[in-house]
């Protein structure tokens, strides 16, 4: 399953994350951002379980912000997999 976020309060604009009906991650998209750390971040997410990504990068900030790229990824993930059941 595809699913599609717009981030909120980072530099990056639209995370996409597609998962396996076992709640693995087949692949994770950033869009904006910091294209070479984002680009890593996702290869090292492919093949992890959603929930585990989920508690590693829950809660991450950036800077003074509140959030960040990776806390935002974790959204995603969380969202899809209430849409996946």
């Amino acid at each position: 399953m595809i699913y599609e976020r717009k981030n909120q309060g980072t530099c990056s604009v639209l995370t996409r994350v597609d998962l396996a009906d076992d709640h693995t991650i087949r692949k994770v998209e950033v869009m904006g951002g910091c294209n070479g750390n984002l680009k890593g971040i996702c290869q090292l997410l492919a093949g992890m379980k959603a929930e585990d990504a989920i508690q590693r990068m829950k809660g991450t900030t950036c800077g003074p912000r509140p959030t960040s790229c990776p806390d935002q990824i974790s959204r995603a993930l969380e969202e899809a997999l209430t849409h996946l059941g």
